[in-house]
């Protein structure tokens, strides 16, 4: 029998070179074939959570364009100052217990912020003492608004001490100083005592009643519909100027006369003949 040869002993005994190089090169070529899907597992897994506090690349953006957003509008604090600084022109000037209330303005009223100063202006004609209506006018862009505004608080009042027949002089014992909600005064009352006393009433008055200009009885300087000189101090200087009673008046006491230059209408206190007194702040 004859005995195979070492030569091919070998070859019979375990896997030949070529084997072996072909099952290294498989395996070499399914590593290579795996990389690019965990690569791809990797790249399309979420990135992890961001630590708290830690700004996400969007909220950055956002907040720069929340904030070029609020640059380019009017901001209301500005418009409410406006709107209060010609109030206190047009209003008569505020007592110790007085304040004014601005608006309140829409919330959702968001102007693009105006390329030029912003104009204020009552409307023409008369209004209440205690309360105007002031509007803001933008040229650029064109915009406007009105802006209620109201004094609120309490007023020094002159009040019948008891009743008060037609006829009668008035004297120190017949009135009273009371602090009066100032929306409940009626038009023409009277909150100085010294401009009353001395006066005769015209109509009889119930006791507590508010005194008012049309309940007394005087001289009358100022008549309504004449042209009156206004005067008012400001800064030092004395201002003159025409204007037009809109109702007749007592020496010290109040008339609401319109400003012939600029057509407001404001309240004064007739000091004599076709002479009115503006107060002005």
């Amino acid at each position: 029998m004859r005995v195979p040869s070492k030569k091919r002993q070998r070859r019979g005994a375990g896997p030949t070179r070529n084997a072996l190089g072909r099952r290294s090169l498989h395996t070499l070529l399914f590593a290579l074939m795996a990389l690019p899907l965990h690569a791809e597992s990797t790249a399309t897994s979420p990135s992890p959570a961001p630590a708290p506090g830690t700004a996400t690349p969007i909220q950055a953006p956002a907040a720069a364009a929340t904030a070029a957003s609020a640059a380019t509008v009017e901001a209301v604090s500005n418009l409410e100052a406006l709107a209060r600084r010609e109030a206190e022109r047009s209003l008569p000037p505020l007592g110790e217990h007085q304040r004014l209330l601005i608006g309140p303005l829409d919330e959702h009223f968001s102007p693009e912020r105006c390329r030029g100063p912003v104009e204020t202006t009552t409307p023409p004609g008369g209004h209440p003492r205690d309360r105007v209506t002031v509007e803001l006018i933008c040229a650029l862009p064109r915009w406007h608004r009105y802006v209620p505004v109201r004094v609120i608080g309490t007023s020094p009042v002159l009040i019948a001490a008891h009743a008060i027949v037609a006829g009668a002089s008035l004297g120190e014992a017949d009135v009273r100083i009371e602090q009066r909600d100032l929306p409940s005064l009626p038009p023409g009352y009277m909150d100085d005592a010294r401009s009353a006393i001395g006066l005769s009433v015209g109509r009889p008055i119930a006791s507590g009643a508010v005194i008012t200009n049309q309940m007394l009885l005087g001289p009358r300087v100022v008549q309504r519909g004449q042209t009156v000189t206004l005067t008012a101090e400001a800064g030092g200087l004395s201002v003159r100027m025409m204007g037009r009673a809109l109702s007749d008046g007592m020496v010290n006491q109040r008339v609401r006369v319109q400003n012939l230059s600029s057509g407001k209408v404001v309240e004064g206190i007739a000091r004599s003949d076709q002479v009115v007194e503006i107060n002005s702040q």
